[in-house]
Parts: C-alpha cells; structure tokens; sequence
C-alpha cells in the first residue's frame, strides 16, 4: 500500500502489486485483521475457475498448533512459524460429482446463464470430467484450479502491503494431517503461502528480457519490439530456448 497525504493507506493497483511483490521469508507478528483476512479470502476465490466447478478449498491456518504443524510438515522452514497466517490452497479432485446446483442457480439468478444453457453445460462438464479420469488427469487439473486461485491471492496480498511466499516444499500427508483432510484421498495439497507484515526488504533479482520467454506465434519466434538482451549484463551469455529451427 502507499500513502496519501492524510496518512491513510491505499490499495496498490494490479500492476503496482505485480511489481512490489517479493517472495518474503520472515515476518512480523501482527496478526491480520478479520476484516483484512476476510477481504483477501473473498478476492482470492474469484479467481477464475474451470466449468465453475471451483474445485479449490483455501484454509486459513492462523492457530499457533497448526502453524506449527505446517513448519515440520515443510522440513523446519521459519515463514509457516513466523507469519499470522498460512493459506493452505486444497485441490478437490472429484468436486464434479458433487451437487452444483447451487452454483447454477447463482449463474441464473446473475442472469449469467439461462436455463438452456446451463442443461448444456452441466452436461458438457460432466463429460469433460469423465474423460479426465480416464486419462489420470482429475488431480492435476483441480491442482490448475487452486494455482491460480494463489496467485489472485499474492497479487491481493501485495496490493493490501502485505509480503507473502508461494511455498512448494513440503510433505503433503503431513500437511493433510494438520489441516484436517488426512483421510480424504479426494483433496490434495496445491501450494502454502504464508502471509502477513514482512520483517525483511527483498530486493528483486530482475528477470531475463521479455524477448528470451515471450514468443510470437511460436515457440522461439521472436516478439516485435521485445528486447532479447540487457546492454547491462551484456559480457553474460544468454541461453537461446531449444526449439527445432
């Protein structure tokens, strides 16, 4: 966030927050508001989900037993510990067998979907999802859904002035049994990301020029106008993507 001439805090934009954003590892222990943590939660589960099926849980582990849980289950790591709170991103991935009535009823009542439509999508899902389990692929696909449900909250979490951390190390029993679903093969463990004030300054490492991972039209073909290299760090050899010329 930043301030005006008040004091008062202001929410960064998009942009702003994509570009603030560190990943943090030590934070204070202020904990969030329920206001804040409720605002951040709302934000982040309207990230886009497929089918609207909207196979992704977050839990908000806050308590001090389960923050402690999540920093064994992670091999000892201090962020889990140190932040107010860990959201913990489950994927669902036989969440297109339950009852979505409500969630057409919701489109219906926005006027997003009519009748017609929806017997003709529940239908196309359904069939969409039966052949995901045949080829093995409900797990992974549910795990998409949670994914980008955790970057819609970094992006929140940052634009509010709040650091957090995707995490990807961890043991996934362990952190089921923390959370609660330990005996629910249907859920599965997508991403930590703890949250709060930060306690560091992180600096941004940069990134390689837009030219070396934006492609036009195919996979190493060169976008107009997008720098392929950085006169700064001109003497550092940059790999060219491998792709069959």
């Amino acid at each position: 966030m930043t301030e005006n001439m008040t004091g008062e805090h202001t929410p960064l934009t998009v942009a702003q927050a994509i570009r603030a954003r560190r990943s943090i590892r030590h934070y204070l222990p202020d904990p969030l508001p329920a206001e804040q943590l409720t605002e951040l939660l709302d934000l982040t589960l309207e990230a886009p989900s497929s089918w609207n099926v909207q196979a992704r849980y977050v839990v908000a582990v806050t308590d001090q037993e389960g923050r402690d849980g999540l920093v064994r289950a992670t091999g000892g790591q201090p962020h889990p510990g140190e932040a107010p709170v860990t959201l913990v991103f489950v994927a669902a991935s036989r969440a297109w067998r339950g009852d979505l009535g409500d969630v057409y009823e919701r489109a219906r009542r926005n006027d997003a979907w009519n009748q017609a439509f929806i017997d003709g999508f529940s239908q196309a899902s359904l069939d969409f999802h039966e052949d995901l389990e045949r080829r093995g692929l409900l797990r992974e696909y549910a795990v998409k859904d949670a994914m980008i449900a955790a970057t819609y909250a970094m992006v929140t979490a940052a634009s509010m002035g709040l650091a957090s951390s995707p995490m990807n190390g961890w043991d996934e029993e362990e952190v089921k049994r923390v959370i609660g679903i330990g005996d629910r093969d249907d859920l599965h463990i997508a991403l930590l990301l703890p949250v709060g004030k930060p306690a560091e300054e992180r600096r941004h490492p940069g990134r390689r020029p837009l030219g070396q991972h934006a492609f036009d039209g195919r996979f190493g073909r060169g976008l107009p106008g997008a720098p392929v290299s950085d006169p700064a760090y001109a003497a550092v050899s940059t790999p060219e993507p491998a792709v069959a010329r």
